[in-house]
């Protein structure tokens, strides 16, 4: 699990960068991943002929994850493909993982130095952990968002028409299912991380009460949607009014895809 647990803290790192940076986010998620890959990699003396062509093949996934999820969510378009490029690369180095080195060198080195609480620690468990969190709090968002954007429950941020040419019709941005259920993209990581941790602490069934939290927490919200839509033009078509349809649409599947990623990387943890 070297490799994933590197590629994986390389796109979580990318995608934070990305969604903080502003506009120059796009150039300084393609310099974060490799400079994160070539890190961890040196500091875990993650370094054989194996382990470099590895590295390698998932910096370049990297790359075209970093590219191909920034132009999905600005015109809504191609998202499966988006998705598409990190499963495959995530397959490939899960596939050879037999391949990969021990993680080890100054990262252990300090861990057995630091004499941290609790037992000690390896460091390719902290370098698996390390990733997950990261992969829960950014990686994670820009996946849920793709699957939105993919079934039509979400609408892109903003569609650029090049040259001065008119966006392509259906695609326009504009009034959304979002708008009714705020702070997403902040209780999502938020509870990921939570499972995550809960999942950890060998609390599976506290991490199940998450689970059922949110949706009574979201149930007021959801009866105010379904009042406004009452009172109002109901929605359901893309591009028209917002209905609780398309908020209800935009809930299950958002929490779910949120959700199924915790679980799995939740059992990613527990199986290394």
């Amino acid at each position: 699990m070297t490799w994933l647990a590197i590629v994986l803290l390389g796109a979580g790192v990318a995608d934070l960068v990305r969604s903080s940076v502003g506009r120059r986010g796009r150039v300084a998620a393609h310099v974060a991943a490799p400079v994160t890959v070539a890190l961890a990699a040196v500091l875990t003396d993650v370094d054989g002929w194996a382990d470099v062509l590895a590295l390698a093949v998932g910096a370049a996934g990297l790359a075209a994850w970093t590219e191909l999820s920034r132009r999905a969510q600005r015109t809504g378009l191609q998202a499966v493909g988006a998705l598409a490029s990190l499963l495959a690369t995530l397959a490939v180095l899960v596939a050879f993982s037999g391949a990969a080195s021990t993680a080890a060198g100054p990262l252990q080195r300090w861990l057995y130095w630091a004499d941290l609480p609790g037992a000690p620690a390896s460091a390719g468990r902290v370098l698996l952990v390390a990733a997950l969190v990261l992969f829960n709090v950014a990686t994670a968002n820009v996946i849920v968002r793709l699957v939105l954007l993919a079934i039509g429950a979400l609408r892109p941020d903003q569609v650029a028409a090049p040259h001065g040419r008119a966006p392509q019709s259906g695609s326009q941005s504009g009034p959304q299912a979002a708008d009714r259920l705020k702070g997403g993209r902040l209780l999502g990581p938020m509870e990921r991380l939570v499972i995550l941790g809960l999942g950890l602490a060998g609390e599976f069934g506290a991490a199940g009460l998450v689970i059922a939290a949110k949706g009574l927490l979201r149930f007021p919200e959801l009866q105010a949607s379904g009042r406004a839509s009452l009172s109002g033009p109901t929605g359901g078509s893309r591009g028209g009014p917002v209905g609780i349809d398309d908020v209800t649409e935009y809930f299950l599947v958002g929490s779910f895809v949120s959700w199924l990623l915790a679980l799995l990387t939740l059992a990613l943890s527990v199986a290394s």
